[in-house]
């Protein structure tokens, strides 16, 4: 059986690029490690001496401030040193290629390269020619993969509910073009969630989603229907080639969340966001303020989360690591 590119000749996770191939044993380990790390930011010192002397460098070739600042957070939190890379003034926007970039940055003594790309598999590939000491983390690439997202979304999901065999889980919006709704479908079922849904309407919901062991409704009542989890999608408006809906009015009227709607679900349901939330498009102020909302604990949770990857990843030579609350 081919071994899985992410992982190491003794199994542990080098690269996390996608959550595809990965067991439900490292999402899990991923979970329990972030739940360590979850207590460090009450602390009157935020740090942990994990990764000191660790360099990593953030390359975004496309812009997040959330995702690029939690990961800047996270290494911090870690003790590693972090170099932001603006692309928009690098030499790759001078005529170098990408390669040669990459060869310059490695020069330095770097141990990670977090990467955000608007090209699908554009992670992969620097993965795939980077020195063997550097692990490369996917911050999102193109519209294939989140997988960080997708995980801070799931570590969510099990501090509010517990065990995710007994939910049922609505994923709404923008399925066509959404790297985040790729990768928490992929984590959610090998995670083992009782029943994954998406909704949406029939231009952003690909046929070839069938195959991924969800259910689809495109009437946007009834695929709520005692849910236990809604997850929101923002529409990938940068992504779309041509008409797929008639307006953003028709949109929220259809799919927009509102509390009219939020009652369809079970009355302790709750409502994630991967943001930036597009009010009065996606979802009604009411909701993503309200008390179902649980969007910004999401943003806090995202920063043990992506500890938790890069120190699975980097502190690989570590045997055992306890984090003391």
């Amino acid at each position: 059986m081919k071994r899985n590119s992410q992982l190491d000749e003794q199994g542990q996770l080098r690269h996390f690029l996608s959550v595809e191939g990965l067991g439900r044993a490292v999402l899990t380990e991923i979970l329990d490690r972030a739940e360590t790390f979850a207590g460090v930011a009450s602390r009157a010192v935020k740090k942990v001496p994990l990764l000191r002397g660790k360099t990593v460098i953030n390359l975004f070739f496309e812009s997040s401030t959330r995702t690029r600042t939690t990961f800047e957070l996270a290494a911090k939190r870690l003790s590693a040193d972090v170099l932001n890379i603006n692309i928009a003034t690098s030499a790759t926007s001078k005529g170098e290629s990408l390669l040669d970039t990459l060869r310059n940055l490695e020069a330095m003594h770097c141990d990670m390269f977090v990467v955000r790309h608007n090209q699908s598999g554009a992670a992969s590939f620097i993965a795939a020619h980077v020195a063997p000491h550097i692990s490369v983390i996917n911050a999102g690439d193109g519209s294939h993969a989140h997988p960080t997202q997708a995980m801070l979304d799931a570590f969510t999901i099990r501090q509010l509910k517990g065990e995710f065999n007994r939910l049922r889980v609505a994923v709404v919006g923008d399925i066509l073009h959404s790297r985040v709704a790729r990768s928490q479908i992929h984590a959610l079922n090998i995670l083992g969630v009782g029943e994954l849904r998406v909704i949406g309407p029939k231009t952003l919901v690909p046929d070839s989603v069938t195959s991924l062991g969800v259910h689809v409704f495109h009437d946007m009542r009834s695929g709520l229907k005692d849910v236990d989890v809604v997850i929101m999608l923002r529409l990938q408006r940068e992504r779309m080639q041509g008409a797929f809906l008639a307006s953003e009015h028709e949109y929220f009227h259809l799919y927009g969340l509102t509390e009219d709607k939020l009652a369809r679900a079970r009355p302790d349901a709750i409502v994630l966001h991967p943001g930036p939330i597009n009010r009065g498009v996606e979802i009604d102020s009411r909701v993503a303020d309200g008390p179902q909302s649980v969007i910004l604990q999401q943003v806090s949770n995202g920063i043990a989360v992506r500890m938790a990857i890069m120190s699975m990843v980097l502190g690989r030579q570590v045997e055992s690591v306890e984090v003391k609350h």
